[in-house]
């Protein structure tokens, strides 16, 4: 039963995000409201509450997502922090040449809903902040405050650099298959960059 029970969690949930993506897409996200989003969800204003603790991270759920932090703290004993950051952003590539295209489609509607928000823009950069935040405290176990925090700056800046190019590509319209090629190879330029420095790039 707890399993069915987390299955129908799950399947509001969605259908709450799916509903309030659609209506921030056609109306944009200041022109709806939360009352509006959960009559056509059919949820009670509370329920969507209790999935969404507020109107913003209904689009911005999964936003500074990765756990940087805990994939550093929890790397394997001889696996350097960047060789267990690197590993991630491999299979994250590989999972983006995987993803549906239904599921693509609404990353990108999400991505242009929050383009076009100066407010959910300001809200995507506070989580991209805490992200970062927790990272330099974990490396800051080896390394010292000051050295741990303008690493993390340094891997932040990259990762989403790397994130916003990915997302320019298809929105120019190119095809889900080349994007997810380029990524793949973008993950490998990123960190070898931040491994070995300029010298690394490789005039590519």
């Amino acid at each position: 039963m707890a399993g069915l029970r987390e299955r129908k969690k799950e399947q509001t949930r969605q259908r709450i995000a799916a509903v309030a993506l659609r209506m921030f897409t056609e109306r944009g996200f200041d022109a709806v409201t939360v009352n509006e989003i959960a009559e056509a969800a059919e949820v009670a204003k509370a329920t969507l509450f209790a999935y969404f603790p507020t109107k913003e991270s209904l689009v911005l759920h999964g936003v500074g997502g990765d756990d940087l932090a805990g994939i550093a703290a929890r790397r394997p004993a001889g696996q350097t922090f960047l060789e267990a950051l690197r590993a991630h952003h491999r299979a994250l590539a590989l999972a983006a040449g995987r993803l549906p295209r239904a599921d693509l489609d609404a990353l990108l509607a999400r991505v242009r809903v929050i383009e076009s928000s100066p407010v959910l823009r300001n809200a995507a950069n506070g989580l991209l902040y805490q992200q970062r935040q927790a990272l330099a405290r974990v490396l800051a176990e080896e390394y010292g405050p000051t050295a741990a925090a303008l690493v993390a700056a340094q891997i932040a800046a990259s990762l989403l650099t790397l994130q916003e190019m990915y997302f320019q590509r298809l929105l120019a319209g190119a095809s889900a298959d080349d994007t997810a090629r380029t990524l793949a190879r973008d993950v490998e330029l990123t960190f070898d960059l931040l491994e070995h420095g300029l010298g690394h790039a490789g005039g590519r």
